[in-house]
């Protein structure tokens, strides 16, 4: 055993100065020589004479000579179109090239005014320049002359703007995030038009470079949550970010908790919503959903229609969800511990008829709601992954014949389907799909407890769960907010939709002190018939 954590050890400290020399280690800089045919296999050697580099030579002709030039784009990341257009058929046809006395001058023209409609920036450092390259950007090189100009071609095909597949919406917007960042970020800017919103980028991944950006209006969202999202971002040390879900599950508090502690979103006005409260969103390129920080447990329960309908409507859905949520977790296990351990509680009348059903069962309650849930769980997986039209059929059809051959075979009884698809159909109600599976894993550790304890045994998990909800964080912000700290102000928008009118003040939880959404007696009124006669007298 000695040996064992003597080794242990010695692989941990040589994996940590590992870890420290990687660290150090910078890229060494690699300087453009004066001949092009050098630079351009120089490029191509480090791309590693990658199949999809296009190379274009040709020539720009002054009075004095005629002078090599070319460019170097990624098929596929480039607008080909533009680049023949715009860059080489212009430089190749201006005639204002024809008096340049020799190359420096002819560089500094073409940097200056002969690539039009373009965003153009030197680079002489081919780390630098390879960077831009699997940007999509494309690389222009001269002989004789040691620098290059970093042309901005960026455009490959996108997925068009579409209806959010995964937060339908009665009411709301249509339109949903893309994989382009640029996209989405233009659909925040067109519904937030105020300069104070800010987008700070970083790249993470070795291997990817991915581009991340944070989001927040200035003034409004607290600084130490703002520092505390960058630091936590820049910590990050990995190949490769391919979604979000990388970034969620690298910067959250607590990883091993089965509750989320970061919201994600692929609504542009949910986004929106949450950055006028004072949130931080996080935009990852090449991924339709953004993450919102900090985040509290009760957003996962609201809607967006919440806020698009009217108040009365808005309570009385999210009143549903909150008790779809309980029956979700409890259900199972409330039946599991009656009709095992208190049958006292249940009326005559249906205890008789559950006593009846259960007739011939060859298992306990116990092993009926572990049968019945796994087979729940895994119609509802097969359902996910297959094919839309398919994974419908599988999941309805498959349910209604299971359910009922284990019923006529006499495996389980009619109450305990009735139990699981109930149970099945509240888990559905939640609208944050991450919230819903944290209800599902905690389903069957208060099964197994109201089956060891009975009733008892219920209560003193969900003791532990409130406790475990009570410990959690999100960026700083307790997780059972606005519960623990906030007053008056932060309690109206949780389980109560208010009026608009009544929600004037920013939650003093997530946002800066001080800050209003609308002014105060916000309340519209109406003159009625007594009350013009009154005035006109």
């Amino acid at each position: 055993m000695s040996f064992l954590k003597h080794f242990n050890n010695a692989e941990k400290d040589r994996a940590l100065k590992q870890d420290k020399k990687s660290e150090k280690e910078v890229p060494q800089e690699i300087k453009l020589s004066l001949d092009l045919t050098s630079n351009i296999e120089t490029i191509k050697e480090i791309m590693g004479f990658a199949s999809d580099i296009v190379v274009r030579e040709f020539t720009i002709i002054t009075e004095n000579q005629i002078i090599k030039a070319a460019v170097i784009l990624i098929k596929g990341l480039a607008e080909r179109e533009l680049i023949n257009e715009q860059v080489i058929g212009s430089l190749m046809s201006n005639g204002r090239f024809s008096r340049v006395k020799d190359n420096a001058e002819l560089f500094q023209g073409i940097e200056g005014y002969g690539i039009p409609n373009i965003c153009v920036s030197e680079e002489s450092d081919v780390n630098n320049i390879v960077n831009e390259l699997i940007s999509g950007n494309t690389i222009f090189l001269l002989d004789k002359i040691d620098k290059t100009l970093i042309i901005g071609s960026s455009g490959w095909k996108d997925r068009a703007i579409s209806e959010p597949t995964s937060e339908n919406s009665v009411r709301g917007a249509k339109d949903s995030f893309t994989e382009n960042i640029e996209n989405n970020t233009a659909l925040i800017r067109r519904r937030i038009k105020s300069s104070d919103l800010r987008m700070e980028a970083f790249k993470i991944g070795a291997k990817t470079k991915t581009k991340v950006l944070v989001v927040y209006l200035e003034g409004i969202a607290k600084k130490e949550i703002i520092n505390e999202v960058k630091s936590r971002l820049e910590r990050i040390k990995i190949d490769g970010i391919l979604e979000s879900g990388y970034v969620e599950e690298l910067i959250e508090d607590t990883p091993l908790s089965p509750f989320p502690q970061i919201e994600h979103s692929e609504r542009p006005d949910k986004v929106s919503a949450a950055l006028l409260e004072g949130r931080v969103a996080i935009l990852v390129d090449t991924t339709p959903y953004v993450l919102i920080v900090p985040t509290i447990f009760f957003q996962f329960i609201q809607s967006t229609d919440d806020y698009y309908e009217r108040f009365p409507i808005g309570t009385l859905t999210r009143f549903v969800r909150i008790s779809a949520y309980f029956i979700s977790v409890i259900l199972p296990a409330t039946y599991i511990a009656l009709t095992s351990f208190h049958q006292e509680m249940i009326p005559t009348t249906l205890a008789l008829s559950i006593a009846a059903s259960r007739e011939g069962v060859p298992f306990p309650s116990i092993g009926e709601a572990f049968m019945m849930e796994a087979t729940f769980e895994i119609l509802r997986e097969a359902g996910l992954r297959l094919p839309r039209q398919a994974g419908q059929a599988v999941s309805i059809v498959g349910g209604l014949v299971i359910g009922q051959a284990a019923v006529q075979a006499g495996i389980v009884s009619q109450a305990m389907v009735i139990v699981v698809a109930l149970t099945g159909i509240s888990s559905f109600a939640i609208p944050a799909f991450n919230a819903s599976i944290s209800g599902r894993l905690l389903r069957f550790p208060l099964m197994i407890l109201a089956a060891v304890l009975g009733l008892p045994g219920i209560l003193a998990g969900l003791s532990i769960i409130v406790i475990h909800l009570n410990s959690l964080r999100s960026f700083g912000v307790s997780y059972l907010e606005p519960f623990t700290s906030a007053g008056k102000n932060g309690n109206k928008d949780i389980m109560v939709r208010p009026p608009w009118w009544k929600m004037n003040w920013l939650p003093s939880y997530i946002a800066r002190k001080g800050f209003r959404r609308m002014r105060h007696n916000a309340k519209p009124e109406f003159k009625t018939d007594s009350n013009e006669k009154s005035d006109n007298k």
